[in-house]
């Protein structure tokens, strides 16, 4: 530390002997400090090729390191699915590569990848594809082989077709966990409309619509040179790379060209959208109308309004509310802009639940300033300024002015649009500020949407005018699909069958007196990493309490469903469990045998024999169990009375599922008689097999563990 005091030292003296030496002045205020002009902006351009077959290619060499990487662009993405199979471009971005080729599959590109230390993946946006390279400088032949093969021969084996669906399911039973990610989601429904094909969510019935011929007709229909643009940056001389790049793309066929995407945009109806979440306890609030396109005149003045109205911490949206009110956790927004069709002007912002009719107040305050109160000098050249120094930013790499050319080749934008975007910045003015806020930012149009516990609020939100309550439930089926006609009632044959089985398994009496069950289990789960071994301790309460304590190989983690509410507590602290989630586990819970045979007599449980099924050489007979709109079947051996089998559909966090189990292991305890062994199998497929090691009747629980620990 005595030598970092010396240097401190000697540096002050320097200081302070350059501060008091003639010519120099000290300023006191750092607002007159003078500033030097800013140098002028060059980009070095990338070679830009175009071949015989309409493919487009950039070449940006750079020196640095001995790396090579490769973007290709492919016109097509979600907006070009249709609504009966949203979510087919994510599929097909994640089983294009992990589904192989011909030749080899996924799993084995991974390997031959690894061993070069390169990457090849493939992902897809709104408007695009995406097959990305990275390598060192002598492996680039090789990855490059790869790349070739994909466009060439792509084989979307079934298995990684499936497991692209999971991932997408989990992400739609997940999608109402967060408030702030369901404000955006439906911010954008309110803007464009919840048809159009930018707000528009893949469901579970549009996943599953999607096939493995759906992924290689839409391979057919984009994957063309002349819909391709391709960008090389790295350590390589561009003359070879040209050589080859023509010699691998140059005989590639030209295809149908990408067809142009058709969309109407009109405003969005203006009023007051609410979405109920009762168990958050802040506000997450959207204003949205329509925004504009980046070619549009008014582009570079927007984008000035937009840093001095929301886009940073000296911006009025930060300063006002959320530093001089404290009505925000966070807060800003202005209006949005896309390549080629319109952005969406959007103020976001959270604040808590108590403070939410006072934020929604303090933000229409502030867009009726933006009109009554124009930028100020000062404002104007604080914006300007804090645009055109980070400016530089988005080009401070070789790989980034490369992204931004092929950015404007795949929208249709001059090659200078970006050098002429400082002197565009440069020359707005006060009066040009003003002149976009009134006309694009205009408070009669808007829409406003809160995400919150309405009870709560400071203030009804009925107060700014009718309230267009929005359903946020995931449904399971397509809207309009038929469903299955419930049964009358119970016929004599389910009802007998129903018997043989209380009988089994202990007698009504036995049954009935079983109020909750305590049963300590080991799983093993087979997972794409391979098997997992949970050990579960699990509590029952007949009918609407459930304790699950999992030792898992990531630490445990419990869940509680109960009347009070639902949660999970796990290595990352405690958190809320959405009510889909907690209505999953109770319905779970009370198909149970026991909570069944104890609905033996209740008129809203009907039973009925549909059919029979052999078993394992048993003939069984199958008994239909349905109850508030749900229902499962048990495959029961009609000499013994045990269920060998049960079926059920599941919503879990992959989605719809065909849940099957087949119980074997028989034990009585405590006079109840239950399968100890179980192998449970997820739409046909064998997901994993339990064992209850210890099963208990009427356990002694604590009432605490039903309630949700306090905040730390």
């Amino acid at each position: 530390m005595r030598p970092l005091k010396k240097l401190t030292l000697a540096a002050a003296t320097v200081v302070g002997c350059v501060v008091a030496m003639p010519g120099f002045a000290q300023v006191k205020d750092w607002r007159k400090i003078n500033t030097p002009a800013l140098s002028e902006f060059r980009i070095q351009e990338p070679k830009r090729i175009v071949l015989a077959n309409g493919m487009v290619i950039f070449l940006q060499e750079d020196h640095e390191l001995p790396l090579i990487t490769g973007n290709i662009v492919i016109r097509g993405g979600s907006r070009d699915e249709t609504a009966e199979k949203v979510g087919l471009a994510s599929i097909y971005g994640q089983a294009w590569r992990t589904g192989g080729t011909k030749a080899r599959t996924g799993d084995a590109i991974d390997e031959y990848l690894e061993l070069r230390a390169a990457k090849v993946e493939t992902s897809a946006d709104v408007d695009s594809s995406l097959l990305s390279m990275n390598s060192l400088k002598q492996d680039f032949d090789d990855v490059l082989g790869v790349a070739i093969e994909l466009l060439r021969e792509p084989e979307f084996r079934e298995e990684k077709i499936v497991l692209a669906k999971n991932q997408l399911n989990t992400g739609i039973s997940r999608r109402n966990d967060n408030p702030m990610q369901i404000a955006g989601r439906e911010a954008m429904k309110i803007a464009y409309g919840p048809n159009s094909p930018y707000a528009r969510v893949d469901e579970y019935y549009t996943v599953a619509a999607v096939k493995r011929e759906d992924l290689l007709a839409w391979h057919r229909r984009f994957v063309h040179p002349n819909n391709m643009i391709v960008g090389i940056v790295g350590d390589f001389d561009s003359a070879r790379m040209e050589a080859k790049l023509r010699a691998a793309f140059e005989k590639l066929p030209k295809g149908p060209e990408a067809p142009k995407m058709t969309a109407e945009f009109p405003d969005p109806k203006p009023g007051v959208y609410f979405i109920a979440k009762d168990d958050v306890n802040q506000s997450s609030i959207r204003m949205v109308h329509m925004g504009v396109q980046r070619n549009n005149p008014d582009y570079y003045a927007l984008e000035v309004m937009n840093e001095i109205f929301g886009g940073g911490f000296s911006a009025r949206l930060f300063s006002n509310i959320r530093s001089k009110k404290g009505l925000a956790y966070n807060v800003g927004g202005g209006v949005g802009s896309a390549w080629d069709h319109p952005g969406v002007f959007q103020i976001s912002m959270g604040t808590k639940s108590q403070s939410t009719s006072a934020a929604i107040d303090a933000l229409r305050e502030e867009i009726d300033q933006l009109h009554k109160s124009p930028a100020t000098a000062d404002e104007l050249r604080r914006a300007r300024e804090s645009i055109l120094n980070s400016f530089v930013f988005r080009f401070d790499t070789k790989a980034k002015v490369i992204n931004e050319r092929m950015n404007l080749e795949f929208y249709g934008y001059p090659a200078d649009f970006t050098a002429k975007y400082r002197t565009a910045i440069e020359k707005v003015t006060t009066d040009d500020v003003a002149r976009v806020a009134n006309k694009y930012v205009t408070g009669d149009k808007v829409a406003l949407l809160v995400v919150g516990k309405a009870g709560d609020f400071d203030k009804p939100l009925s107060s700014y005018g009718q309230v267009t309550n929005v359903d946020i439930a995931i449904p399971e089926a397509a809207p309009g699909a038929p469903k299955a006609a419930a049964p009358a009632g119970s016929s004599a044959q389910g009802r007998q069958l129903l018997d043989k089985v209380v009988m089994q398994m202990g007698g009504a009496k036995a049954l009935g007196a079983a109020k909750s069950v305590r049963q300590n289990s080991v799983a093993v789960m087979k997972t794409p990493q391979g098997e997992m071994t949970i050990e579960i301790d699990s509590v029952s309460a007949f009918p609407d309490r459930m304790r699950q304590v999992m030792k898992t190989p990531m630490g445990e983690m419990t869940m509680v469903a109960a009347p009070g509410g639902a949660f999970m507590l796990g290595p990352m602290g405690t958190r809320d469990l959405p009510g889909s989630q907690k209505d999953q586990m109770l319905r779970e819970m009370n198909w149970n045998p026991i909570a069944v045979a104890q609905h033996a007599n209740d008129p809203k449980y009907a039973f009925n024999v549909v059919g029979e099924e052999t078993i394992g050489g048993v003939k069984t007979q199958i008994l239909e169990i349905t109850a508030d709109g749900n229902s499962t079947r048990w495959f029961v051996d009609p000499a013994s009375g045990r269920v060998l089998r049960s079926t059920a559909r599941t919503v879990g966090m992959s989605g719809p599922t065909e849940q099957t189990t087949d119980y074997s292991d028989w034990k009585t305890v405590n006079g109840i008689t239950m399968a100890m062994k179980r192998t449970i199998s997820q739409n046909g497929t064998e997901a994993g097999k339990a064992e209850i090691k210890t099963f208990e009747i009427n356990p002694v629980t604590d009432a605490k563990s039903w309630e949700k620990p306090p905040a730390k």
